[in-house]
């Protein structure tokens, strides 16, 4: 609401990059993560619908966003994923599909419908851009489909150890996707500060950078996967830090979340 002291205190958090955002969910998260004083997206890597249910239950007050792998989910149907996209919505909780789409613009609008209905559901996603910039225009002809705005995440740097993204690519990347409206922002590398600073100087204040590869116990993770400090992602230009295991696997995800979360708005402070 205009004028509320949630949309005035995210205007003073958030600063430039509050003013300059040209994708409305963009302050629509900016809005929430004030409200949760929390820059967290859990990935919510469960293959159950009761384990995702478990994971809103225990670590929803703690967080902004989740990001699903709807087809990861075993036990998966439309009533059970409506239910806990209910539940989500009643935690103040931005859904983010990682569907990573990398189609040509009309088979993308095709599989935000399908049979999972991608465009009902999410308020955001991830594709990359290999494509060509028509995939963004058809992923948001998806949720005008439905009479539903959403934003795209394109994926500009991986954390992966020997992802392809090489720099050319990121700039590619970058340079095509600031120019298009329909770009939420930017998923770059949580575990490396320098070059996320460095794509954070590329990307401007117009656009989101939201980050995987941060865990508060730093160092080498499984399945090549690297990891940063969260406080020092954000520090770097991280809006967001994804977090997984350092949550989900902890001995108590509440506490897990809590501390994510504190590490997460305490840099946003500080920067």
């Amino acid at each position: 609401m205009v004028g509320s002291p949630w949309v005035m205190e995210a205007a003073a958090i958030w600063g430039e990059r509050w003013s300059s955002a040209t994708n409305s969910m963009a302050k629509e998260y900016m809005e929430v993560a004030c409200r949760k004083q929390s820059l967290v997206c859990l990935a919510a890597d469960r293959s159950t619908m009761a384990g995702l249910f478990e994971l809103i239950e225990a670590v929803g007050p703690h967080i902004a966003a989740l990001k699903t792998h709807v087809d990861l989910v075993d036990d998966w149907t439309p009533d059970a994923w409506a239910s806990f996209c209910t539940s989500a919505k009643k935690a103040d909780l931005l859904i983010f599909e990682d569907r990573k789409f990398a189609d040509i613009g009309g088979i993308s609008r095709k599989q935000m419908a399908g049979v999972y209905n991608i465009r009902a559901w999410s308020d955001l996603v991830t594709a990359h851009l290999i494509s060509g910039p028509d995939i963004v225009d058809g992923l948001q002809a998806g949720w005008g489909d439905v009479g539903r705005v959403g934003g795209v995440l394109l994926l500009a740097q991986m954390s992966s150890r020997g992802n392809l993204l090489n720099p050319s690519y990121t700039a590619e990347v970058v340079s095509k996707g600031k120019a298009h409206h329909g770009v939420f922002g930017f998923i770059g590398n949580g575990s490396r500060p320098t070059e996320l600073a460095a794509l954070r100087a590329a990307v401007g204040d117009a656009k989101m950078i939201w980050t995987p590869g941060v865990n508060l116990a730093v160092g080498d993770g499984e399945m090549g996967q690297r990891y940063g400090h969260p406080m020092e992602a954000v520090m770097a230009g991280s809006d967001c830090i994804i977090v997984g295991s350092g949550i989900h696997k902890a001995d108590d995800p509440t506490a897990a979340a809590k501390a994510y979360a504190d590490a997460s708005w305490n840099g946003l402070v500080q920067r």
